[in-house]
């Protein structure tokens, strides 16, 4: 329990780093997004309007009482308008998310069977050439720009051979070909990391040991590698669902799907402060609530962490 009440400790400094530099750096932008909102002729506002505008919303407000209210308008799950189109942004977050959470999950998955299929691969025995083939993969799947990727499939599997609609898709068809630009190069680093594991494990004196009592190579493989090597691949996996997220935004751009990625886009364009400060603290949170997540299953996965803890 004191690991567990340490690990959400760090986790909240997280939070409240990543929500503290976010409100920095967008007060910090050139520019002033009600006055491009508002003093637009279109809008039909007049200066004493517009300014009468700043006082309701607090934004002549000095910008320690912004952050004061601003953070506690987080805590209790209020977010603040869009300066752009006045709804709410836990509206518009919660309109969008859904759709993104759906984007990275699949490709989450399915970057992780392609880890771990590439990775078995190449511990097959008798075939050193697939192997070192095999394993100089990951490092050009991880060279691949996720835009790049995505148009490439674009243009193959739907304008050239037609096998996957982009316009106006079924939900299922309509995540073909963005989980495969997301889960190729994050599926990259798993699959290096878990290679990696796997040889160090191999290498280890338990493994002559077992071997001794007539063990088969595919026995120790299957049986008394994989537990021993998925540390070292789930931190990394933890870690690049992040990343994920991140590259979500990408990848919705380029495929034209309504999500966190639209959404973010729209709030850069028109500088939505507000938008763009739930949606670093949301990815914030994903990011830091998986991590948690896969430290917390340490001990779960290798008994012989939870050992060591109590004997601590």
């Amino acid at each position: 329990m004191r690991y567990v009440a340490h690990r959400l400790g760090q986790a909240v400094i997280v939070l409240a780093i990543a929500f503290t530099a976010s409100f920095i750096l967008l007060q910090a932008l050139p520019g002033d997004a009600l006055v491009i909102r508002f003093e637009s002729p279109e809008a039909g506002l007049g200066p004493e309007e517009v300014a009468r505008l700043r006082e309701s919303l607090g934004a002549d407000t000095p910008l320690w009482q912004q952050y004061l209210q601003t953070l506690g308008g987080f805590l209790r799950g209020d977010f603040g308008y869009s300066v752009q189109s006045g709804t709410a942004v836990s509206t518009i977050i919660g309109a969008a998310l859904p759709s993104t959470l759906v984007l990275a999950a699949t490709a989450f998955i399915v970057a992780t069977i392609l880890a771990i299929v590439l990775a078995g691969l190449t511990q097959l025995p008798g075939f050193p050439g697939l192997s070192r083939l095999l394993r100089s993969l990951p490092s050009l799947f991880i060279s691949i720009p996720v835009f790049w990727l995505g148009i490439v499939l674009v243009q193959v599997f739907s304008f050239r051979l037609g096998w996957v609609s982009i316009i106006n898709p079924d939900p299922i068809e309509g995540l073909i070909l963005p989980v495969l630009a997301l889960a190729v190069p994050i599926s990259a680093p798993i699959a290096q990391v878990l290679i990696r594991a796997i040889d160090d494990v191999r290498a280890q004196p338990f493994i002559e040991v077992v071997r001794s009592r007539g063990a088969s190579d595919w026995w120790v493989i299957t049986r008394n590698v994989p537990r021993n090597a998925v540390l070292p691949a789930l931190t990394m996996a933890g870690l690049l669902f992040g990343e994920l997220i991140g590259g979500a935004v990408i990848t919705e751009t380029v495929f034209g799907r309504a999500g966190i990625g639209r959404v973010t886009e729209q709030a850069v364009a028109a500088q939505d402060a507000p938008v763009l400060q739930a949606v670093v603290v949301i990815s914030a949170t994903v990011f830091v609530v998986i991590n948690l997540i896969v430290d917390l299953s340490y001990p779960l996965l290798d008994p012989r962490l939870s050992t060591k803890g109590a004997r601590r």
